[in-house]
């Protein structure tokens, strides 16, 4: 295979196309991905009438520096610019004739000083057939281009991101005031065209999937009661990036044992990961790798000595019904909210086989008792962010405002090619469980003694990634994690067989070296 290697990590060639990889043990992927989204892209945008002759523009991401100091962050490119341009370095902009669809990228005119430090100067041409476009000219030629380009108007992106509460950064550059400007159509046309991936989309989002599902199994294997939470995630991190080629994690991994379990978003700067791993304690471990800017979220719970307690069963089994029920139930056509629903009473089911809740379950429903247990949605949109865009545009459904309700990204109906996060979980959170005590409505479905007893238990959470298909989902991981109490507990008792095999291995050698 011939091959031009001489930048890390840049897009290769091989028989004249393009592609991105880490090497020969990771996915390739086309940069004919990028442009059969620009080609969508512009699909719809002709389909909102806009004016003949009229040009999208996007700005990608910029490199920023430590607060004042001159220390780089590692860039990632701007999730926008990447889904249409799959551009990896910083300080660039793109034009695509929304007519035509011709492709124009720009780049930034570099001092020959920046060769001393960052390595050889990549010529226009050369990134043109880098990134496979039409043409590549400098930034500063932006002007010059786009009035040969455009008789019609200029898109920019310009929108709210509904997850965050973000504006996107609209393109802007010296001159843009001699083009008629129009950011109210562009946000929302781009970001319906993330909600659902293409063929070539899912092959990365299956890669990244599995290569997390695998540094999961590593985790498992190889935790021990007395070890650090951030060795874990430690651990995680190597497998991902040594085996996978995943430079950047999906978001701040969540390692939670013990108590920490039940902290939604536990590893941040205030509680980084950092307690010591206790023998009877219950692990959530919530991370995700990201490869090409294509990214994963995955959540594992598991006892941190291999062997669950009758307790840590029955909540575990909970949730895995959960998780199943929700599975069975999606196909195309049916509501996220309902999906939301049938989690809950699933899991309420097996609460209440667990002498943990009394009653009724349809009254508990009534009631709402499923957001005591799992306050936060049931899962979200993912693809280029960990919690994908289009969640609540406009057109559909609305926020609903019930508790754990509330907290879904999307109360959308699904669609096929839709990747989204499956996440049921089951907490003991104090706050929550005060209130639900002091609300006669709540309290009379919970057994006092049960959650007295699961006080300080932390909590269980199961989060697969699948993609919805014509007649039900696919499980991007392949079904690779193990899920069931009697998997998890044979994939950890294994690795304790390795340790127990290595040891005695490490001891002779360590004698030989004396």
């Amino acid at each position: 295979m011939a091959s031009n290697d001489k930048t890390p990590a840049a897009p290769r060639y091989h028989d004249g196309a393009a592609f991105f990889d880490m090497g020969e043990h990771t996915l390739r992927v086309p940069m004919s991905l990028h442009a059969e989204n620009r080609e969508r892209l512009c699909k719809r945008i002709k389909n909102r009438n806009v004016p003949s002759g009229s040009v999208v523009l996007l700005q990608g991401g910029e490199d920023t520096t430590r607060y004042s100091s001159d220390m780089e962050n590692v860039f990632r490119q701007e999730s926008y610019f990447h889904w249409a341009f799959g551009v990896l370095e910083p300080g660039w902009y793109g034009a695509v004739d929304v007519d035509t669809g011709r492709t124009v990228l720009f780049c930034p005119r570099l001092p020959q000083e920046y060769a001393v430090w960052m390595g050889r100067i990549v010529q226009p041409e050369e990134y043109r057939a880098r990134y496979q476009v039409d043409e590549v000219c400098f930034v500063d030629q932006i002007p010059e281009i786009l009035r040969g380009m455009t008789t019609g108007n200029l898109l920019t992106l310009r929108g709210t991101n509904t997850d965050s509460g973000k504006t996107t950064r609209e393109a802007a550059f010296e001159g843009i005031s001699q083009f008629q400007v129009d950011n109210s159509i562009f946000h929302d046309e781009i970001a319906e065209c993330r909600v659902t991936k293409t063929k070539a989309e899912l092959e990365v989002l299956r890669f990244a999937s599995r290569v997390s599902a695998a540094a999961h199994r590593a985790v498992m294997r190889k935790i021990r009661p007395g070890m650090k939470e951030y060795q874990l995630e430690a651990i995680f991190q190597h497998h991902s990036y040594y085996h996978g080629g995943c430079r950047h994690q999906a978001y701040t991994n969540i390692c939670g044992s013990g108590c920490n379990a039940a902290v939604l978003h536990y590893g941040h700067a205030g509680a980084p990961n950092a307690k010591t791993v206790g023998d009877g304690d219950i692990c959530l471990f919530d991370m995700g790798a990201e490869y090409y800017c294509y990214t994963s979220d995955i959540t594992c719970s598991f006892p941190a000595n291999g062997k669950f307690t009758e307790d840590q069963k029955a909540i575990y089994n909970a949730v895995l019904n959960a998780s199943r029920a929700v599975m069975a139930a999606i196909r195309p056509g049916v509501s996220w909210v309902e999906m939301h629903r049938v989690a809950y009473k699933a899991m309420l089911e097996k609460l209440k086989e667990a002498n943990i809740v009394q009653g009724d379950i349809d009254e508990m429903m009534k009631v709402n008792l499923g957001s005591v247990f799992q306050p936060h949605g049931l899962g979200h949109l993912l693809g280029l962010d960990v919690h994908d865009v289009g969640g609540y545009l406009e057109g559909n459904p609305s926020r609903p405002e019930e508790a754990g309700f509330r907290s879904l990204r999307t109360a959308r109906v699904l669609e096929e090619n839709m990747v989204l996060t499956i996440e049921p979980g089951c907490y003991f959170i104090d706050h929550l469980l005060d209130q639900a005590l002091a609300n006669p409505e709540q309290a009379q479905f919970l057994v006092p003694e049960a959650i007295a007893r699961m006080r300080g238990f932390g909590g269980v959470r199961i989060e697969d990634d699948i993609v919805v298909t014509a007649n039900g989902m696919e499980d991007l991981t392949g079904g690779s994690i193990p899920r069931t109490v009697e998997a998890i507990e044979e994939h950890m008792a294994q690795g304790q067989r390795e340790e127990e095999m290595f040891i005695p291995q490490l001891h002779a050698q360590e004698k030989l070296g004396h």
